[in-house]
Protein backbone atom coordinates (compact mmCIF):
# COMPACT_ATOMS: atom_id res chain seq x y z
CA UNK A 1 0.00 0.00 0.00
CA UNK A 2 1.24 3.15 -1.00
CA UNK A 3 -0.22 6.58 -0.15
CA UNK A 4 -0.10 9.33 -3.24
CA UNK A 5 -0.14 12.93 -2.34
CA UNK A 6 -0.49 14.45 -5.46
CA UNK A 7 -0.13 18.85 -5.27
CA UNK A 8 -0.51 21.61 -7.99
CA UNK A 9 2.80 23.66 -8.02
CA UNK A 10 2.33 27.18 -6.93
CA UNK A 11 0.85 30.32 -7.75
CA UNK A 12 2.29 31.41 -11.37
CA UNK A 13 3.24 34.88 -12.82
CA UNK A 14 0.26 33.67 -14.87
CA UNK A 15 -2.32 32.87 -12.57
CA UNK A 16 -3.61 36.09 -12.37
CA UNK A 17 -5.14 36.07 -15.91
CA UNK A 18 -5.87 32.89 -15.70
CA UNK A 19 -3.20 32.22 -18.90
CA UNK A 20 -3.07 28.41 -19.83
CA UNK A 21 0.48 27.19 -18.85
CA UNK A 22 1.90 24.20 -20.50
CA UNK A 23 5.39 23.04 -20.84
CA UNK A 24 6.14 27.18 -21.00
CA UNK A 25 8.32 27.75 -18.01
CA UNK A 26 6.53 29.72 -16.09
CA UNK A 27 8.12 31.40 -12.71
CA UNK A 28 6.29 31.93 -9.27
CA UNK A 29 5.02 34.60 -8.25
CA UNK A 30 6.00 35.81 -4.35
CA UNK A 31 2.50 34.37 -3.43
CA UNK A 32 3.28 30.95 -5.19
CA UNK A 33 6.22 31.13 -3.16
CA UNK A 34 4.79 31.60 0.20
CA UNK A 35 2.54 28.39 -0.99
CA UNK A 36 5.31 26.44 -1.10
CA UNK A 37 6.47 27.50 2.06
CA UNK A 38 3.69 26.62 3.93
CA UNK A 39 3.76 22.94 1.91
CA UNK A 40 6.95 22.68 3.01
CA UNK A 41 6.05 23.08 6.99
CA UNK A 42 3.01 20.51 6.42
CA UNK A 43 6.05 17.96 4.48
CA UNK A 44 8.09 18.18 7.66
CA UNK A 45 5.63 16.66 9.86
CA UNK A 46 3.70 14.33 7.27
CA UNK A 47 5.76 10.94 6.94
CA UNK A 48 6.89 11.41 3.52
CA UNK A 49 9.37 8.90 2.07
CA UNK A 50 10.29 10.33 -0.79
CA UNK A 51 9.15 13.49 -3.15
CA UNK A 52 8.82 13.68 -6.94
CA UNK A 53 7.97 16.58 -9.24
CA UNK A 54 7.37 17.30 -12.76
CA UNK A 55 11.09 18.73 -14.12
CA UNK A 56 9.23 22.22 -15.15
CA UNK A 57 10.69 24.66 -12.52
CA UNK A 58 7.17 25.70 -10.86
CA UNK A 59 6.14 22.27 -9.50
CA UNK A 60 10.56 21.77 -9.07
CA UNK A 61 10.79 25.03 -7.09
CA UNK A 62 7.66 24.30 -5.51
CA UNK A 63 8.72 21.03 -4.28
CA UNK A 64 12.26 21.85 -3.01
CA UNK A 65 11.66 23.03 0.07
CA UNK A 66 9.65 20.34 0.64
CA UNK A 67 12.19 17.75 0.63
CA UNK A 68 14.65 19.54 2.43
CA UNK A 69 11.84 19.67 5.45
CA UNK A 70 11.10 15.92 5.08
CA UNK A 71 14.64 15.22 4.86
CA UNK A 72 14.56 13.28 1.55
CA UNK A 73 16.08 13.95 -1.64
CA UNK A 74 14.16 15.32 -4.27
CA UNK A 75 13.68 13.02 -7.17
CA UNK A 76 12.21 14.70 -10.55
CA UNK A 77 10.73 12.82 -13.30
CA UNK A 78 9.47 14.30 -16.77
CA UNK A 79 6.47 12.11 -16.94
CA UNK A 80 4.72 14.57 -14.57
CA UNK A 81 5.11 17.77 -16.47
CA UNK A 82 1.78 19.81 -17.93
CA UNK A 83 -0.02 19.02 -20.71
CA UNK A 84 0.91 20.43 -23.94
CA UNK A 85 -1.47 22.51 -25.25
CA UNK A 86 0.00 23.33 -28.30
CA UNK A 87 -1.30 27.06 -29.84
CA UNK A 88 -3.00 27.42 -26.73
CA UNK A 89 -0.10 28.17 -24.36
CA UNK A 90 0.37 31.25 -22.94
CA UNK A 91 -3.38 32.22 -24.11
CA UNK A 92 -6.57 32.61 -22.25
CA UNK A 93 -9.78 31.29 -22.98
CA UNK A 94 -10.94 33.94 -24.09
CA UNK A 95 -7.56 35.21 -26.47
CA UNK A 96 -8.25 31.37 -27.59
CA UNK A 97 -12.01 31.92 -28.72
CA UNK A 98 -10.43 34.72 -30.76
CA UNK A 99 -7.94 32.82 -32.64
CA UNK A 100 -9.61 29.66 -33.21
CA UNK A 101 -13.32 29.70 -32.30
CA UNK A 102 -13.62 26.21 -33.55
CA UNK A 103 -11.67 24.66 -32.23
CA UNK A 104 -11.70 26.22 -28.74
CA UNK A 105 -15.79 25.51 -28.95
CA UNK A 106 -14.58 21.90 -29.40
CA UNK A 107 -12.05 21.54 -27.17
CA UNK A 108 -14.75 22.58 -24.25
CA UNK A 109 -17.35 19.86 -25.49
CA UNK A 110 -14.63 17.63 -25.32
CA UNK A 111 -11.15 17.92 -24.59
CA UNK A 112 -9.93 14.49 -24.11
CA UNK A 113 -11.19 14.03 -27.93
CA UNK A 114 -10.44 17.62 -29.25
CA UNK A 115 -7.22 18.69 -27.95
CA UNK A 116 -6.00 22.02 -28.43
CA UNK A 117 -4.18 23.21 -32.20
CA UNK A 118 -1.10 21.54 -31.93
CA UNK A 119 -1.10 20.13 -28.45
CA UNK A 120 -0.92 17.06 -27.09
CA UNK A 121 -3.25 13.82 -26.92
CA UNK A 122 -5.03 13.79 -23.79
CA UNK A 123 -5.18 9.99 -23.58
CA UNK A 124 -1.19 9.67 -24.32
CA UNK A 125 -0.44 12.43 -21.31
CA UNK A 126 -2.88 10.44 -19.08
CA UNK A 127 -0.63 7.15 -19.68
CA UNK A 128 2.87 8.78 -19.22
CA UNK A 129 1.44 10.47 -15.96
CA UNK A 130 -0.27 6.91 -14.63
CA UNK A 131 2.88 5.25 -15.66
CA UNK A 132 5.10 7.03 -13.52
CA UNK A 133 3.06 7.67 -10.67
CA UNK A 134 2.66 3.69 -10.56
CA UNK A 135 6.36 3.66 -10.75
CA UNK A 136 6.85 6.04 -8.20
CA UNK A 137 3.98 3.67 -6.13
CA UNK A 138 6.26 0.66 -7.07
CA UNK A 139 9.46 2.48 -5.63
CA UNK A 140 8.57 3.44 -2.43
CA UNK A 141 5.98 0.50 -0.89
CA UNK A 142 4.27 1.05 2.10
CA UNK A 143 5.48 5.07 1.75
CA UNK A 144 3.59 7.78 1.82
CA UNK A 145 5.08 9.95 -1.10
CA UNK A 146 4.80 13.91 -2.01
CA UNK A 147 4.13 14.24 -5.87
CA UNK A 148 4.08 17.66 -6.99
CA UNK A 149 3.32 18.18 -10.59
CA UNK A 150 0.05 20.30 -12.57
CA UNK A 151 -3.58 20.80 -12.70
CA UNK A 152 -4.63 19.33 -15.87
CA UNK A 153 -2.22 16.08 -15.84
CA UNK A 154 -3.37 15.44 -12.33
CA UNK A 155 -7.04 15.81 -13.19
CA UNK A 156 -6.93 13.76 -16.29
CA UNK A 157 -4.75 10.73 -14.20
CA UNK A 158 -7.09 11.26 -11.92
CA UNK A 159 -9.84 10.00 -14.01
CA UNK A 160 -7.72 7.39 -15.88
CA UNK A 161 -7.13 6.25 -12.49
CA UNK A 162 -10.78 5.74 -11.20
CA UNK A 163 -11.90 4.71 -14.69
CA UNK A 164 -14.01 7.15 -16.18
CA UNK A 165 -13.68 8.81 -19.32
CA UNK A 166 -11.09 11.52 -19.78
CA UNK A 167 -13.68 14.01 -21.72
CA UNK A 168 -15.28 14.34 -17.89
CA UNK A 169 -12.15 15.45 -15.95
CA UNK A 170 -13.23 19.41 -16.18
CA UNK A 171 -16.45 18.30 -14.76
CA UNK A 172 -15.65 15.82 -12.32
CA UNK A 173 -12.90 17.69 -11.13
CA UNK A 174 -13.76 21.61 -12.18
CA UNK A 175 -10.76 23.10 -9.78
CA UNK A 176 -7.45 22.53 -8.54
CA UNK A 177 -5.89 25.00 -6.13
CA UNK A 178 -2.12 25.74 -6.17
CA UNK A 179 -0.65 23.77 -3.31
CA UNK A 180 -4.05 22.28 -2.46
CA UNK A 181 -3.49 18.44 -1.25
CA UNK A 182 -5.23 15.58 -3.48
CA UNK A 183 -3.85 11.96 -1.74
CA UNK A 184 -4.88 8.58 -3.16
CA UNK A 185 -4.08 5.41 -1.88
CA UNK A 186 -2.84 2.71 -3.98
CA UNK A 187 -3.14 -1.51 -3.03
CA UNK A 188 -2.84 -4.09 -5.40
CA UNK A 189 -3.97 -2.20 -8.49
CA UNK A 190 -7.26 -0.27 -6.76
CA UNK A 191 -6.99 3.11 -6.13
CA UNK A 192 -8.87 5.37 -3.42
CA UNK A 193 -9.29 9.31 -3.56
CA UNK A 194 -8.78 9.64 0.90
CA UNK A 195 -8.91 13.73 -0.30
CA UNK A 196 -9.48 16.04 -3.20
CA UNK A 197 -8.10 19.76 -3.19
CA UNK A 198 -7.67 19.96 0.64
CA UNK A 199 -6.39 23.81 1.13
CA UNK A 200 -3.19 23.42 2.82
CA UNK A 201 -4.29 24.70 6.51
CA UNK A 202 -6.45 21.09 6.40
CA UNK A 203 -3.16 19.01 5.62
CA UNK A 204 -2.87 16.44 7.90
Amino acid sequence: MTNLVLVRHGETVWHAENRYAGLSDVELTPRGHAQAGQLAVWAGQAGLSAVWSSTLSRARVTAEAGAATAGVELHTDARLRELDFGQGDGLTSAEMHERFPAARAAFEADPAEHPLPGGEDPHLAAGRFVAALTDIAGAHPDGRVLVVAHTTAIRLALCRMIGVPLGEYRRLFPRLDNCAVTELRLRAGQVAILQYNSPIGALR
